[in-house]
């Protein structure tokens, strides 16, 4: 059995996310999406006939974006595979691409940004330490805006508590009250 030291020095060093990939069903739709309502820099495609992992014909359209902060989206557009669909288990609300932005003025000017593009967009919900609107992408992907509104001290709380949280949510499957001040923010401030 290897010693936790061991455990550590055998797992990798990540330095973030290199890229996350969705489906998408048109590229070039869901490039102008990204472009045009959240202002994402259309960085490069990469098409084959071919899966490179796998050697599988298969050709696809593969189309990177600038999230921010060195961060990649990505989707492929397939056009052989059957039509994409969702997980029909799991809520609408469940999956989701959450992106980053710096304070209440700028979530509220990407609303108004996407509502003037037709787009139908729910909230700002208070979720305590921070502020959310939500929409969906042309392919079904549902995207949220969040922007910060914790200090350190509700931080390190919140990572306090976490593991005693993550223990009793395994044991009884109920909303652990171990950050009952959270949720109280949320109603107090939502």
């Amino acid at each position: 059995m290897m010693g936790e030291d061991a455990v550590r020095a055998a797992q990798p060093s990540l330095g973030g996310i290199h890229h996350v990939a969705y489906r998408c069903r048109d590229a070039a739709e869901t490039v102008a999406f990204y472009r045009d309502v959240l202002g994402m820099d259309f960085k490069l495609a990469i098409a084959e006939d071919k899966v490179p992992s796998t050697g599988e014909p298969d050709p696809y359209m593969h189309v990177f974006l600038d999230a921010g902060g060195g961060n990649v989206l990505a989707f492929f557009e397939l056009p052989q595979a059957p039509d994409m669909g969702r997980d029909e288990a799991t809520p609408g609300w469940v999956q989701h691409i959450a992106f980053k932005v710096p304070d209440m003025a700028s979530l509220l000017a990407a609303k108004a940004h996407a509502v003037d593009r037709g787009i139908d967009v729910l909230g700002p919900v208070h979720h305590g330490i921070f502020q959310s609107i939500y929409f969906f992408d042309p392919n079904g992907h549902r995207i949220e805006l969040a922007c910060d509104m914790h200090t350190p001290e509700q931080m390190a709380e919140l990572h306090r508590v976490a593991p005693a949280m993550l223990e009793e949510w395994a044991r009884t499957r109920k909303a652990p009250r171990h950050a009952a001040w959270l949720h109280d923010l949320s109603e107090r401030e939502g």
